[in-house]
């Protein structure tokens, strides 16, 4: 699992890489810390090259998700392929985040 955070202008994107799973979340966590502390601008969650997401994934994204909405900030999660699509779909996540 890769992750890579790069700050442009008022936005953050973060890129995913890989398989988000339990082993990868502990790692991951740490590594989106930046989008926490940078919660007051546009977060963009790039899936392009994200293959899974587990619960422990889905709980990282829903921690950056409620650090944005406290400083009224929003999230973007861009480019889910169909497999993650349909969790994001079965656990409620469509309607969480904003997705393109």
């Amino acid at each position: 699992m890769k992750t890579e955070i790069i700050e442009n202008g008022n936005q953050i994107i973060a890129k995913f890489a890989g398989r988000l799973d339990t082993p990868a979340s502990v790692q991951t966590a740490e590594e989106v810390k930046p989008l926490l502390e940078a919660a007051n601008k546009e977060i963009i969650l790039d899936c392009t090259e994200l293959e899974y997401i587990s619960s422990s994934g889905l709980r990282i994204f829903l921690s950056v998700r409620k650090e944005a909405a406290t400083h009224g900030s929003k999230v973007i999660v861009r480019n889910i392929n169909a497999d993650i699509r349909q969790v994001f779909m079965m656990t409620g996540f469509v309607s969480l985040f904003e997705i393109q």
